[in-house]
């Protein structure tokens, strides 16, 4: 299980942290994920990072998104920075067993429900 929290609505220049705690699986063995998705486009990854500490971050957000895993809070983090209208959107926290730093949708197996961001100009 995957529980988000953090999504609010901010100016266009603003920061948000995004948290997501994970429960029932081992934190050692997942990579995990931050993905999004608009209204009416498909989810895309933004930031991922596997069970070695190795992450990946979208163009889109390189440079302002930054992922990070605190493992004995159980907590995956999404530090956004220098936010634009369009990175609003429903981000989601994902978590698989082993699948490195993929940034494809279909790799995960496990979601979160969601949390709502956005940004105004």
């Amino acid at each position: 299980r995957l529980v988000e929290s953090g999504g609010d609505s901010v100016q266009a220049g603003e920061s948000l942290k995004l948290s997501c705690t994970g429960f029932g699986f081992d934190f050692h063995l997942y990579a995990m994920g931050w993905f999004r998705q608009a209204p009416g486009k498909e989810r895309e990854g933004v930031a991922t990072i596997d069970n070695y500490g190795n992450f990946r971050t979208s163009n889109s957000v390189k440079g302002r998104f930054t992922i990070s895993l605190d493992k004995d809070k159980r907590t995956l983090y999404l530090q956004m920075n220098s936010l634009k209208p369009e990175d609003t959107g429903i981000y989601y926290c994902t978590a698989d067993y082993g699948r490195g730093t993929s940034l494809l949708a279909d790799e995960y197996k496990y979601w979160g429900q969601g949390t709502q961001v956005t940004v105004s100009s």
